[in-house]
């Protein structure tokens, strides 16, 4: 095929307007020559700007994006098409105009240059640049390419443009213009976003970066609540697989087959329903028999009671398969939830202390309850949805024409991609909700579990106050939220209305014309409208499909908390012989800069007891908790009977270590059970023998309820003494070969002290033993005292030397000695007084009245 002439025989590019619309030959001259004109001539000077001015991104600051990835396929696609489109042409075609072979390839060379600074400004930036996206150049590029594209519509009526679909070349071109028109509407509204480039400017990402180094957090706050919640999908997705299929239960995995089964059941007869209803129709205008109509009906309605009220919401096949997928839910729910809380009790106690119970607690509800409606709307929601809207396009291009299946799929990306517009521009208001809602429910409930601080400082009015606020926040970022979801619900709404509408005059038209049937018209409009029906709730579905992201945002913040203390690959057993304890050269820091302990060595050994004296916040308990590996020492070593206790498993070092803390929380429960706590499989005999050790067997007999008595939230219900009776006794029933005591006693009155002494020297009995004293007067018979100060063990030895020896310990019993004499004395003058007042009048006086 060779080119004949410019333009077709007739015609001229001089014409601009001919037979009611553009004239190809001007039209498929003018649009390229632009094209290029922004994309070559105006993309030199960008290029060479940016290359004398700009400077390479950071590989760290640029985001990975599948949306970019989208945008050079589309881009890739769209040149192959214009060089297509020449090839095409020219193969078929009887002539082939210059303007066509001009339009192909200034097209394709246009779009190439387009390639290229999207590429560009992905790699190179420029360093003052105040704004976040793409350049003004591509982004007119890409508004320029849409528009042209838009401009085929004026020449509607034109004899010469491919409308009609009258041949071949008129539907290829058709096909063509199709592919651009949505591939250029795609690229304009993604330049929009950017999806490819930094979400700041550049200089505010690199002073950002600075200030995180020398300060360890971010510059700017809330960089989280601009962000998509799309962001991490796939490693959101791969952290859901293993609840999205149970394994090891071939049961379940037959029934989510069967579901899936059910699920392809329900599109086909979403498609037979109204085919169905529109037979009854042609058959009752055409006067068909009774028992063909008959037939029919009966079909149609056994159809219907199959696929239950329009979009099959309620329908036999939905509530079968709703039915069966009860257990596969349940599955899920279970396996989160199991894992989720493994997961925090594994965490360190570092994480433990500063968490939030209110917002934890919130987290894992919505976490757990997100992940079932994230399943449930995915799988059965937008699945369907999108398989339906596929097969209506292609059935009604198939029976009806192309403009319809045109009508209902530039309806649906209409719909679709406004939706997906207007909901990620409405999350950080979600977010926002979801944040006020945390911290009203954790005000709420550090002032339940603070009750009685609340009522020592008559502070109810302001706790109230607190929460009234808290809930004012939350109440406001709900109204934003709901605010935009009426926006959200109305934009959809009238898109559709206009889609149906746009649907049903052309197949009205085409009834009167005598082209279609009554009945098609009935089909179009009962399939349309069963086809918007679910369409009308993929914004629903889509936004709980997001919230449920959002809400599950905080519980995968919990499940990527990192383990502080872990097991060792190759850890073992701890094998114990005797119950020496060696501290050798420990070091140890809470936070970087500021040491706790510091070259720390003791020995204690087997059988002994070693006490721990010093000021508060010396580190005495800091050495509690690394025996017990709460945390793990920064330098040096610990050992028991010689091993390495962070080269053993925690769970074998824990067993053979019972502590008895200052602060003894209960559980909510009865007093047997907290008992029974110390070992799970011990018997109600071995609880009250435990009890019996423990000097606290004749109090819980006492009581109404004997060992049945409820202790109430953190055992207040029982006093100080008790509770730490309790304690002891739920040691002695764990039977531990090395004891723990810190400051057992320190928050007790003196006789409660002393009671509790002897109930804490027969759990000590023959075990190594640490105790953290406060009353010295508590660890006088030790066999070594420890006297800690600033991290560093200042003194040791029994306690007649450390006495003799007149320095930190003498000073401390000193002052203690004193203090407990001036407490005697005022204790004796009180005595004295009150018996003063109780005295008869003396008999000196009763004479005086003689």
């Amino acid at each position: 095929m060779v080119v004949n002439s410019y333009c077709e025989a007739s015609a001229s590019v001089s014409e601009a307007w001919v037979d009611n619309g553009f004239s190809p030959c001007f039209y498929f001259t003018l649009v390229p020559t632009v094209l290029l004109t922004v994309s070559f001539f105006f993309g030199t000077f960008h290029c060479v700007f940016y290359q004398r001015y700009g400077t390479d991104m950071e590989p760290k600051f640029v985001p990975r994006s599948g949306l970019y990835g989208l945008q050079l396929a589309i881009s890739a696609l769209l040149l192959l098409q214009y060089l297509g489109g020449v090839v095409w042409r020219a193969a078929v075609g009887e002539e082939l105009p210059g303007y066509v072979v001009l339009y192909g390839c200034l097209s394709a060379l246009g779009w190439a240059c387009a390639v290229a600074l999207l590429r560009l400004e992905r790699r190179r930036v420029l360093v003052r640049d105040q704004t976040r996206g793409h350049s003004f150049l591509l982004l007119l590029f890409w508004a320029v390419a849409f528009s042209a594209e838009n401009l085929a519509f004026v020449s509607y009526s034109s004899p010469h443009w491919w409308w009609g679909l009258e041949d071949q070349q008129k539907q290829v071109e058709f096909g063509l213009w199709l592919v651009r028109y949505i591939g250029t509407g795609t690229l304009f509204f993604l330049g929009l976003k950017a999806p490819g480039l930094p979400r700041k400017p550049y200089m505010l990402l690199i002073n950002e970066d600075e200030r995180d180094v020398e300060h360890s957090q971010p510059l700017l706050g809330g960089a989280e609540e601009s962000q998509s919640t799309w962001q991490g999908f796939s490693q959101k997705v791969r952290l859901l697989m293993p609840y999205m299929w149970p394994r090891n239960n071939i049961l379940l995995q037959l029934l989510v087959l069967l579901c899936l089964g059910l699920l392809a059941i329900e599109r086909v007869i979403n498609v037979f329903v109204p085919i169905y209803y529109k037979n009854i129709v042609t058959e009752l205008t055409d006067g068909s028999s009774w028992r063909r109509l008959a037939s029919t009906v009966g079909i149609y309605v056994l159809l219907k009671f199959m696929q239950g009220g329009g979009a099959g919401a309620s329908g036999f096949v939905s509530n079968l398969r709703s039915f069966l997928w009860i257990r596969v839910q349940q599955y899920t729910n279970r396996v989160v939830q199991v894992r989720l809380f493994d997961h925090l009790h594994s965490l360190s106690l570092r994480w433990h202390l500063g968490r939030r119970t209110g917002d934890v607690l919130r987290s894992i509800d919505r976490g757990t309850s997100s992940i079932n409606s994230l399943l449930s709307y995915i799988v059965f929601s937008i699945l369907p949805t999108i398989a339906d809207i596929v097969i209506s396009i292609i059935y009604f291009i198939t029976y009806f024409n192309a403009w319809f299946g045109l009508i209902v799929f530039v309806c649906m990306f209409l719909y679709l991609t406004l939706t997906i517009i207007i909901t990620e521009w409405r999350t950080k208001y979600r977010r926002d909700m979801n944040t006020q809602d945390n911290n009203a429910k954790s005000k709420a409930v550090d002032s339940l579990l603070n009750f009685e601080t609340v009522k020592y400082y008559n502070a109810e009015h302001y706790e109230v106050s607190r929460f009234e606020d808290a809930i004012l926040q939350y109440q406001a970022s709900e109204w934003k939220t709901q605010a935009s979801l009426a926006l959200l619900n109305q934009s959809q709404n009238l898109i559709i209305g206009s889609g149906l509408l746009a649907g049903s005059l052309l197949c009205a038209y085409f009834v009167t014309e005598g082209k279609f049937q009554v009945g098609d018209f009935v089909l179009f409009g009962t399939y349309i409208i069963q086809l918007y029906t679910p369409l009308n709730w993929f914004g629903t579905y889509y936004r709980m499909i997001q919230n449920s992201f959002i809400d599950m945002e905080s519980m995968f913040k919990l499940f990527k908390e990192e383990e502080e203390v872990k097991d060792n690959v190759n850890a073992g057993n701890l094998l114990f012989q005797l119950g020496k304890v060696e501290f050798e050269n420990v070091y140890f820091s809470y936070t970087d800069g500021k040491e706790i302990l510091k070259d720390v060595s003791f020995t204690v050994q087997p059988g002994q007891t070693v006490a721990l004296v010093g000021q508060s916040g010396s580190g005495k308990s800091t050495i509690i908790r690394l025996l017990f590996r709460f945390y793990d020492v920064q330098g040096g070593c610990i050992r028991i009977d010689g091993q390495d206790i962070s080269k053993v498993k925690q769970t074998s070092l824990r067993a053979h270590i019972g502590v008895v803390p200052q602060d003894t929380v209960l559980f909510n429960n009865n007093i047997r059970d907290n008992i029974r706590y110390g070992r799970i499989s011990a018997s109600d005999q071995e609880v009250e023998e435990a009890a019996i050790a423990a000097d606290i067997h004749d109090k819980i007999i006492g009581f109404p309820e004997g060992y049945d008595t409820p202790v109430g939230e953190r055992g207040l219900k029982l006093s100080g003494g008790e509770k730490q009776r309790v304690a002891i006794a739920r040691t002695i029933l764990k039977a531990p070969q090395i004891v723990l005591l810190d400051e057992a006693t320190s928050a007790l009155d003196t006789q409660t002290e002393r009671n509790i002494q002897a109930s804490l020297a027969k759990v000590c009995a023959n075990r190594t033993t640490i105790v953290v004293a406060h009353r010295l007067s508590t660890i006088i018979g030790a066999d070594q005292i420890l006297v800690v100060r600033e991290g560093v063990i200042a003194e040791r030895g029994r306690h007649d030397e450390l006495l003799d020896k007149g320095g930190l310990y003498s000073d401390m019993w000193m002052r203690q000695q004193q203090a407990q004499d001036s407490d005697s004395s005022s204790d004796t003058e009180s005595k004295d007084r009150k018996s003063e007042k109780l005295q008869p009048p003396s008999s000196s006086a009763g004479h005086g009245n003689h």
